[in-house]
């Protein structure tokens, strides 16, 4: 699974002497481009829409190779552009995305592409309706680039599936890039797109932010319609995005809520009126951390000395001194019920819920394409990867249900810890709540599981959470700038105004974002004749992860 470093420094060396002949002059460097950074080229006359996803198109096709996080590219990707060209030059722009690529994960139905879920065995499933939120994107003026690999039917935090194989961490070619998301991560951190989507459990918006040095954003539940995403958990499933910077987070948490009230998705009915026609990307400017009480969730650490959780908790450690140095106030929070690992073992849901919500979806009469009908099904089919400790639950997905005499004491479980949350936060007048997302650096490839993230608090209650950058860990021979360390900020129901507040004043405090080293190099632009072919390397699936055994 590692490329050894000669065979980076060749694959850096290509991108620099390597010239095709039909490139053109590289008017656009899309390295760390932004929503505004695009628009300013393009409405300057520096550049075209066309050339902008040609742009990425080409970082794609350099890079992806060694990471593997896109399962697909939108083969009208080109022709969108410049129908956005046409309008241009017709006066006729309208939409805060105007010509901004972005990548799906490929849990998402969209119009253009197969959505798959990085399996197998539903790699010709193909929707006629786009997921609610893609609709939101488009009506903006996104262009779908494509789709990005993710852990199997986002089941776990390692990317790795049977259809996509192993996406590779671009900052450390040992790890993985965090998960289920890990596709969107990579692809965002290495700068193939302005930025991404993902969905999240468990911790999968914000383990990829934390591994990649992203920020992610996973709403308050039913802020954003989930209709048209492949379902794990009615209770747990959220959707958001993830960026490079606060801004591009806000402005797309923006869109992707603007589609408000969904009938497919009844959780949206929780949205205040007053939440109607927010513009997050104005809570970027203004205010102040002077004052603010963030709560320390001590039960959120893991302080044994070593080289995999020492570097998280001198990240944290520090932070902590800046946020000081900044005028809040940190209360530590020792309530032993803030015990991640615990709260996954008692409260965690998915299993029950998985099979209905799967079936319901593989069932929907807007897919077409051949794909089977039930969870039972595709697991019967052999086309797909379970990873050893995935059995166990992929055995009580299939035989438990949500009239399990278990179910409805879980759930008044979960509601009992909301409360007990809600309770934390009013009784110590907090602002937000802070705690490292992973307790350990992101996991090796071919790990059992992605151990130590702490995202299950936020999942099980809704309350929303940003994750921003933190730092990195030591440089290391595989990891030339470190690892990258992520942080959670989590605040009460629809105070996602505050969170984006926060984090751009954290942002602009620390600088922590980096590219990773090996594609932090401007791209000759392809004047491409139409989009390229992806093929996803599912050869470079650990052995310890076998496909079609369960």
């Amino acid at each position: 699974m590692k490329m050894s470093w000669l065979a980076l420094a060749g694959v850096i060396l290509l991108s620099f002497t390597a010239k095709a002949s039909n490139s053109t002059i590289d008017s656009f460097d899309s390295r760390e481009a932004t929503i505004d950074g695009v628009h300013n080229a393009l409405f300057s006359g520096i550049t075209t829409c066309r050339d902008v996803v040609s742009s990425f198109l080409s970082r794609v096709e350099t890079f992806n190779p060694s990471i593997n996080s896109i399962i697909s590219l939108n083969p009208n990707a080109l022709n969108i552009a410049e129908e956005m060209d046409a309008r241009i030059a017709a006066g006729n722009v309208t939409g805060s995305l105007f010509c901004i690529p972005i990548l799906l994960k490929d849990n998402y139905d969209t119009l253009e592409l197969p959505t798959t879920g990085g399996c197998l065995d539903l790699a010709d499933n193909k929707p006629t309706v786009d997921a609610a939120a893609v609709f939101a994107l488009k009506n903006a003026g996104a262009i779908i680039l494509g789709k990005t690999n993710l852990h199997e039917f986002a089941l776990e935090g390692l990317t790795v599936s049977s259809l996509g194989g192993q996406t590779i961490n671009p900052y450390d070619f040992t790890r993985t890039p965090g998960g289920s998301s890990g596709g969107t991560g990579a692809a965002i951190a290495s700068s193939f797109s302005v930025f991404g989507t993902g969905s999240d459990t468990v911790n999968s918006l914000r383990s990829p932010a934390s591994a990649n040095s992203l920020f992610s954003f996973r709403p308050t539940r039913g802020l954003i319609s989930r209709s048209g995403i492949i379902p794990v958990s009615y209770t747990q499933d959220a959707i958001g995005p993830i960026a490079r910077n606060v801004k591009d987070l806000a402005v797309a948490l923006t869109v992707m809520a603007s589609i408000g009230f969904d009938p497919l998705d009844n959780t949206t009915s929780l949205r205040p009126p007053s939440l109607s026609r927010v513009d997050y990307s104005r809570d970027t400017i203004g205010g102040s951390l002077r004052g603010l009480k963030f709560g320390l969730l001590e039960g959120m650490f893991n302080h044994t000395s070593s080289n995999e959780t020492t570097p998280v908790n001198d990240v944290m450690s520090h932070m902590v001194t800046v946020l000081q140095n900044a005028g809040v106030e940190i209360i530590p929070i020792a309530e032993s019920v803030y015990n991640s690992t615990a709260l996954s073992a008692s409260l965690d849901v998915q299993a029950p819920e998985f099979r209905e919500d799967m079936n319901a979806y593989l069932q929907t009469q807007s897919l077409n394409g051949s794909h089977h009908s039930t969870l039972g099904q595709v697991y019967t089919s052999r086309k797909f990867l379970v990873i050893p400790s995935q059995y166990s639950f992929v055995e009580t997905a299939l035989h438990s249900s949500t009239s399990n005499s278990s179910y409805a004491p879980t759930k008044l479980g979960i509601q009992n810890l909301t409360t007990t949350l809600q309770t934390t936060f009013s009784a110590n007048a907090l602002d937000a709540i802070i705690y490292p997302e992973q307790k350990n650096l992101v996991v090796k490839i071919g790990s059992p599981s992605q151990i130590g993230r702490n995202g299950i608090l936020a999942a099980l209650t809704g309350y929303p959470v940003v994750t921003i950058p933190a730092g990195f860990s030591p440089p290391t021979d595989d990891a030339l700038i470190g690892v990258p360390i992520g942080m959670e900020i989590l605040g009460l129901p629809w105070s996602e105004s505050k969170l984006i507040n926060i984090a751009s004043h954290i942002s602009a405090l620390m600088h922590v974002r980096r590219m990773p080293s090996f594609a932090n190099i401007s791209v000759e632009v392809n004047s491409y004749s139409s989009v390229p072919t992806i093929t996803p390397d599912s050869g470079n699936i650990p052995s310890a992860y076998p496909i079609g055994v369960y």
